[in-house]
């Protein structure tokens, strides 16, 4: 009789568990988006718009939505409009939770470190070397040839510098365009010093030239592997400066995080989610 007893309440156990997972509320994700339907697609939330009139997009379905119940455009059976969107996300569409409310302005802020260089000043600060071959000519072949060369990973102009000088006028294109005084920056893998004499050849303007854990062609073959691989995928770059590609998907799930990492190496891989979780 014990043995039968304990038995049943095993079952039961078992039985509580599976209902109180099985009633787990679903995980919540929202966004300030595009929301357009045309005579081919029902209401789909989109990442990027073709601004034609009417506009173009498509992106994942949004179940439930209604254009009766909120303000929007239309133009030859298109209907779209900004929205803030609330709701559950099953991997190919959102189901709204509440009803949508007009979208949040989202600036982008600015990071003046984006562009910053990586290398010490020199002595008596940024200046050219060779100011003759301080040109436009020369600043493009410059990083023509910094393309060609083995390792090479990025490549920017900095010009941060020319707000601490007495005078400066960023609005006179003749200082902000001026290539004597802006800093080339050049990333490489490997001893990035090594390719000064090539760049040295034609340009002698500022420069710098900094090491890069990957290459450019190195990253460019990371970032094939994962718009094959990646479920979900919407947008993807190159970020050579940072290490990285950048992925963009509709969501970022602990699965799919945990996925990722596992198969490229955590770090080598960044996504960067459209949906965000509604934290309660």
């Amino acid at each position: 009789m014990r043995g039968i007893w304990l038995a049943a309440v095993l079952v039961t156990l078992a039985t509580c568990g599976t209902a109180s997972a099985a009633t787990a509320p679903k995980l919540r994700y929202q966004a300030d988006g595009f929301v357009l339907s045309n005579p081919r697609h029902g209401p789909q939330l989109c990442a990027s718009v073709d601004f034609s009139m009417p506009p173009q997009c498509g992106g994942p379905d949004v179940i439930g939505w209604d254009w009766d119940a909120v303000e929007h455009s239309a133009q030859r059976g298109v209907r779209w409009g900004q929205y803030h969107v609330v709701g559950t996300w099953d991997g190919t569409s959102l189901t709204l939770t509440e009803p949508p409310r007009p979208a949040k302005p989202h600036p982008t802020p600015s990071d003046p470190s984006e562009f910053a260089t990586p290398c010490p000043t020199p002595a008596g600060g940024w200046r050219p070397v060779s100011p003759e071959k301080a040109t436009d000519k020369a600043l493009d072949a410059a990083i023509g040839r910094a393309h060609k060369l083995p390792g090479y990973a990025d490549s920017w102009l900095d010009q941060s510098y020319l707000d601490e000088i007495d005078g400066y006028d960023p609005t006179d294109p003749r200082d902000a365009n001026d290539p004597k005084r802006l800093v080339l920056n050049l990333q490489f893998t490997g001893d990035a010093a090594a390719r000064e004499s090539a760049i040295r050849e034609v340009w002698g303007g500022a420069l710098c030239l900094s090491q890069a854990p990957y290459s450019e062609k190195e990253l460019q073959v990371v970032q094939g592997r994962a718009l094959k691989e990646i479920t979900g995928v919407f947008s993807a770059w190159v970020d050579a400066r940072a290490g990285h590609v950048s992925i963009g998907v509709w969501a970022v799930t602990p699965e799919l995080q945990r996925e990722v990492d596992e198969k490229y190496g955590k770090g080598l891989v960044v996504l960067h989610t459209y949906l965000k979780p509604v934290r309660s």
